[in-house]
Order: structure tokens, then C-alpha cells, then sequence
């Protein structure tokens, strides 16, 4: 099994003067659990090298198994300070693509015509595709075969309006995920906030929030 995770580059949290990134338990939950079921995992980034860490997400309290595993874990660190550059990947040498989130992705992977491209590749393919949390935002554009939107009559879903009005970024993020995938067409499901929840429906696996990296990946490898 050979698996593409994509992450951002983007580090600026709007014009708060904050930084952003990828979210830290986003990545390490459905890297370990592939990478314990034996896969081959490239990461790529829209700039390549190191994608941005949302400081938020390496506070003592957001640590989990999966991120203290990383701490200590120098192979995979390096794997991460020296993403490879999006434009290089091709779809055809890889069984799966998977997108961690964070607030990163809403404003460069979400328009990256290199991300629409693979996405849109892997579909035509029928190749499994994943996003958690805020990195369903990367449907935004990319059309599936029928040149209708990918996420279109699909049941999906990404962090709910609630969890962003409960960070206090409703105001700040460009869009909205759940508004996004339901201007799609998309069939918008969501449990508790904050709780895990996974959806597929076929080839196409999201999750909702933080909490749902670790379902989410197990979901991917089902369809592998």
C-alpha cells in the first residue's frame, strides 16, 4: 500500500497576526495507524519542506498517544521536515490519498490547482480519498467524473459550524467547511461536536473534527 498524505503550507491565521498549520493529532493518528498496517507513506505539501504546526495543537492539552508517539519517533519527524512538493506527486503511484487538517488547509489546499488535479485523478480512478476535520475542505472545487462536484449527492462530513463558532473563528476562517460541502450537494452528516465521527460513502472517507483522525484512517484502510 502506497498512501499520499497532503498537508499545508499556509501558516497565517487570516489577519489575526496568529499562526496556523496542520493540526498535530490530524497527522500523527492516521500515520501511525497506516503505518502500523504496513503502508508506504509519502507526505507532500504545496511548498514541500516543512509543512507550518498549529501551535494550538502541540499544547499539553491537545496531546494525545499518537502525538507523544511522534515526539519521540525521529524517522517520522524527518519524513515531515522534508515533505515532497505537491506539483511532483502522480496519482498513479499511489493506492490512496489522505488530507490531515487544521485551519491551513481552508486557505491554500483548498485552491491548490495541483490538489484539484490529484483529487480529481484519484476519483476518476476509484481510488480511496480522505479528509478530516477542516481538510474536507479541499472538495471545494475538484469535480468528479460526471463533471458535477466530487462531494455532490455523497454523504460527507468536516468540522461542524458549531466546533469553529466554539474556537471563535467563524469570522475569520474564508469559508465555512459544513456550509461548503452542503453548497456542493453534499448529504452533511455530523455527530456530537468533538466526538469521533467518520463517514464513507464509497471511495470517499471524511471525518469530522480532531477527535475522528484516528476512525477516519481506519476507514481508508478498509477500502484498501
Amino acid at each position: 500500500m502506497n498512501i499520499l498524505m497532503v498537508l499545508t503550507s499556509h501558516e497565517d491565521l487570516g489577519d489575526t497576526g496568529e499562526k496556523t498549520g496542520f493540526w498535530l493529532e490530524e497527522f500523527a493518528a492516521p500515520y501511525y495507524t497506516l503505518k502500523d498496517a504496513g503502508a508506504q507513506i509519502t507526505l507532500a505539501s504545496p511548498k514541500g519542506g516543512k509543512p507550518p504546526l498549529d501551535p494550538k495543537s502541540d499544547s499539553d492539552d491537545a496531546q494525545t498517544d499518537a502525538t507523544r508517539r511522534f515526539k519521540e519517533d525521529a524517522s517520522a519527524q524527518s519524513a515531515l521536515a522534508t515533505t515532497r512538493k505537491l506539483a511532483d506527486m502522480d496519482a498513479g503511484e499511489f493506492d490512496a490519498v489522505f488530507y490531515p487538517g487544521g485551519h491551513g488547509p481552508l486557505w491554500d489546499l483548498a485552491e491548490d490547482a495541483d490538489s484539484i488535479k490529484l483529487i480529481e485523478t484519484f476519483a476518476a480512478h476509484d481510488k480511496p480519498i480522505g479528509a478530516v476535520c477542516h481538510a474536507p475542505a479541499v472538495f471545494k472545487h475538484p469535480k468528479g467524473p460526471d463533471g458535477a462536484p466530487l462531494v455532490k449527492g455523497r454523504r460527507v462530513t468536516g468540522f461542524t459550524n458549531g466546533e469553529e463558532e466554539g474556537v471563535g473563528l467563524t469570522d475569520v476562517v474564508p469559508f465555512l467547511v459544513e456550509d461548503m460541502l452542503k453548497e456542493n450537494g453534499g448529504t452533511y452528516e455530523k455527530g456530537d461536536d468533538w466526538a469521533s465521527f467518520a463517514v464513507t460513502d464509497g471511495k470517499l472517507v471524511t471525518g469530522q473534527n480532531p477527535a475522528s483522525s484516528e476512525a477516519a484512517a481506519k476507514a481508508l484502510l478498509k477500502l484498501l
